[in-house]
């Protein structure tokens, strides 16, 4: 276990509106609000398309990664995730999962890591600053390469 206790800075409320991409929307806000970590304890929102991880080929693996996506299609969504910097790219890297119900389908829902998305009419965002300690994500080359979230000397 890994564990620091976290110096908060600024909380944000944020919306990205429709037809942006998740993403882009998100790094345009850390960069234009020097952003470099933090949480998004939660957002709710509605995406017209996403692309979360899973297959339905089942697992070959199942201790591994799975780097296969699906794609879900006008789906009410519900997430979280953390920020942490990449100082060698200069840019903030996102760890978001995602809880989305497929309007089209009784609202059965998919659950996993969120890799792509356009919004649908409107994400709502709480975004919540780690003044300290740094927060970065380095990969581990003993768990199959997986970029795992560390604190303060530990992601030195």
């Amino acid at each position: 276990m890994r564990a620091s206790e976290l110096t908060l800075g600024r909380t944000f409320g944020v919306t990205f509106e429709h037809g942006e991409d998740f993403f882009d929307a998100l790094a345009a806000f850390c960069k234009d609000n020097d952003v470099r970590q933090g949480y998004i304890p939660i957002f709710i929102g509605a995406f017209e398309e996403a692309e979360i991880v899973g297959t339905c080929n089942g697992l070959a693996h199942p201790e591994q990664p799975l780097w296969d996506w699906t794609r879900v299609q006008y789906v009410e969504a519900l997430g979280g995730g953390t920020l942490a910097y990449d100082p060698g790219i200069g840019v903030v890297l996102p760890h978001i999962h995602v809880t989305a119900g497929i309007k089209g389908d009784d609202a059965n829902g998919k659950t996993s890591h969120l890799l792509s998305a356009r919004v649908q009419f409107l994400s709502e965002l709480l975004i919540t600053e780690v003044a300290s300690p740094s927060m970065t994500r380095p990969r581990n080359p003993d768990l199959y390469d997986v970029p795992l979230l560390t604190f303060g000397r530990d992601a030195e």
